[in-house]
């Protein structure tokens, strides 16, 4: 199979024998696609190089010879997002989501629009937290997994007033009595209600958002977690949460 002048993010690269790069791509027409770029390394490919790094949005050819594509022609179609700090973490955690949960050759538009909106989002600096959770949202979306933040698994309207735990299967199902520890991994209905509303609630609603949400990523993620998550959690031990502005 050819690909021709096929639009791409770019989510993952890493060094390949002395000259080239494997590569994770997620497509505009054929979802998530591995590709080899052979012979990239030289200071003749500076320019190629940096089209092939992560967050970078392409247009590439390509021929599909078993498992990897071979790149034939990359370029940049604009400049990626330049992140730092939590916004840098941000990035690594939405591409090792795509990673992990996007099936490859599967086409995925959708998805390609969801990641172009969080990427220009992190370019602006929005809210990052918030960002986060509505990608999360939008992305269970796309992968056939969402659910309705309005209503809870039996078709109840949410109680802002209540908690709820979100069952990865059946949607929010509500907290009726507090056993030890469980709270701690619920959201708000105010919380729920608010990103069903795509409005951004108040910052405690938010980091019930992000506790909520994570549990539904790890069972889909079959109990192997992400090394964001690690890195996420080694940064809190140093620095303080702030405003409940939690990478992840």
């Amino acid at each position: 199979m050819r690909y021709t002048g096929q639009a791409a993010f770019v989510l993952h690269a890493r060094p390949w024998r002395e000259t080239s790069l494997l590569l994770e791509v997620l497509s505009e027409d054929h979802g998530r696609l591995g590709l080899v770029a052979r012979g990239v390394q030289g200071p003749k490919k500076q320019v190629l190089r940096a089209a092939l790094q992560p967050l970078q949005h392409i247009r590439f050819d390509a021929v599909q010879r078993g498992e990897l594509a071979q790149l034939l022609r990359a370029e940049a179609v604009d400049a990626a997002p330049r992140l730092a700090d939590e916004a840098m973490l941000a990035g690594f955690y939405v591409n090792e989501l795509l990673l992990r949960l996007a099936p490859r050759q599967d086409p995925q538009g959708e998805l390609y629009a969801v990641y172009g909106e969080l990427r220009e989002r992190l370019r602006a600096r929005e809210a990052l937290a918030w960002s986060l959770r509505r990608f999360e949202r939008d992305l269970l979306d796309a992968l056939g997994f969402g659910f309705d933040f309005s209503h809870d698994g039996d078709g109840a309207p949410i109680d802002p007033a209540a908690r709820y735990r979100l069952d990865p299967e059946h949607g929010p199902r509500r907290l009726l009595g507090e056993r030890s520890g469980e709270r701690q991994q619920t959201a708000t209905g105010r919380a729920l209600l608010a990103l069903a509303a795509d409005t951004m609630p108040i910052a405690e609603d938010l980091a019930s958002l992000r506790r909520a949400l994570r549990g539904v990523f790890a069972h889909h993620l079959g109990g192997r977690g992400l090394k964001s998550w690690e890195l996420i959690g080694d940064l809190g031990r140093i620095v303080a949460p702030q405003r409940g502005d939690s990478v992840s």
